[in-house]
């Protein structure tokens, strides 16, 4: 696995155990609703993660925009429609987003890679 995709893996996990394990009762149900949203529905698990990536493009989340690459990487989103997903983001938000495009660009290699 790519060095960067595994770090990324790694710390989200560890800390998301550590959340967790405090059993805050409004946190918890915060990271479940976020879950479940994100579950099949009347809109498919890669629509919901399309979307999910283009929000956080556009609200310029780097460790949001990591996440959704690599679910929109598990649910096989090819590299021609991670482009226009870029490029959605890019007219909704604005050329702010361009330098998140990037890392997300590089993010993306890496995930190919791994």
């Amino acid at each position: 696995m790519n060095q960067q995709v595994q770090e990324f893996n790694e710390y989200r996990g560890k800390m998301n155990e550590v959340i967790l394990g405090q059993n805050n009762k409004v946190i918890n149900r915060l990271f479940n609703l976020d879950t479940n949203t994100y579950a099949e529905g009347a809109l498919t698990i890669k629509t919901k993660e399309m979307l999910g990536l283009v929000a956080s493009m556009v609200l310029r989340c780097d460790d949001c925009i990591k996440y959704h690459l690599g679910k929109c990487h598990d649910e096989g989103i090819s590299t021609s429609e991670m482009y226009e997903i870029f490029a959605v983001a890019n007219i909704v938000g604005g050329t702010i987003v361009i330098p998140h495009t990037r890392r997300a660009a590089e993010y993306w290699e890496a995930l190919k890679e791994a």
